[in-house]
């Protein structure tokens, strides 16, 4: 790669934070940004990405799709030593975004919330990343039964906030496996003492094959990263 180019990509990386597992890189950064950075950005991206962004009908949200998506190709430009125009990101099973070759054992994940994003890469293993504001309020459906029992024996804040915790364990979840919001999120049960842990769940949601960090994210928000060792197809 050009010196040039990589003094540049240097530029526009954004944070990088402390990552709980080996083979796990994590960034976080605000996805605003001003214009020469966010024009820098726009160059990487494909033609279907710009044409996303022309739909956007908010300049404030057209501007951080342009910022996250074009920090995600720096993000992989420099994962893969190539240069983050030339990545090809296609969309795998279910829809989920992934690198265009399966050869390349590189998956990725992206959350955002707030006007700000992280971005979870990691190496033979699918990621999930979920962010949250640590003041959010969260409907309680989604939740086990037995969950639900620990809960009852908390104050109120101190219930919503791990309700909000069980809630990005879960969302960070489904997004490793291209579920979403169908996954089965009353049937997965979670621990978050003494550490976070999946305890059940139906395939693919079985506890052997997860594991569950919380994220080195700043004060005021909520992070949960999730690994998943998905079966050989």
């Amino acid at each position: 790669m050009p010196g040039k180019f990589a003094v540049t990509l240097a530029a526009l990386a954004p944070t990088g934070v402390g990552a709980p597992a080996e083979g796990v890189r994590l960034w976080w950064r605000s996805l605003a940004a001003n214009a020469a950075e966010r024009e820098s950005l726009a160059s990487l991206l494909s033609d279907a990405e710009h044409a996303r962004a022309s739909r956007f009908g908010r300049p404030e949200l057209r501007d951080r799709y342009i910022v996250g998506r074009g920090t995600l190709r720096v993000l992989l430009g420099i994962e893969l030593g190539i240069e983050p125009g030339a990545v090809v990101i296609v969309r795998g099973e279910r829809g989920r975004p992934r690198v265009e070759s399966p050869a390349i054992e590189l998956d990725f994940n992206v959350s955002h919330t707030a006007g700000c994003a992280m971005f979870a890469l990691a190496r033979r293993r699918r990621v999930g990343i979920d962010i949250e504001r640590d003041d959010r309020e969260i409907n309680a459906q989604g939740i086990a039964p037995t969950e639900r029992a620990v809960l009852d024996g908390h104050d109120a804040d101190r219930a919503r906030r791990q309700i909000l915790r069980l809630w990005t364990c879960k969302e960070a979840m489904s997004k490793a496996t291209g579920d979403a919001l169908s996954a089965p999120f009353s049937r997965i049960e979670v621990a978050l003492e003494p550490a976070l842990a999946v305890i059940a769940g139906p395939a693919p949601y079985a506890p052997a094959r997860w594991q569950l960090y919380s994220a080195d994210v700043p004060a005021g928000f909520l992070g949960t990263l999730a690994l998943w060792d998905r079966p050989s197809t």
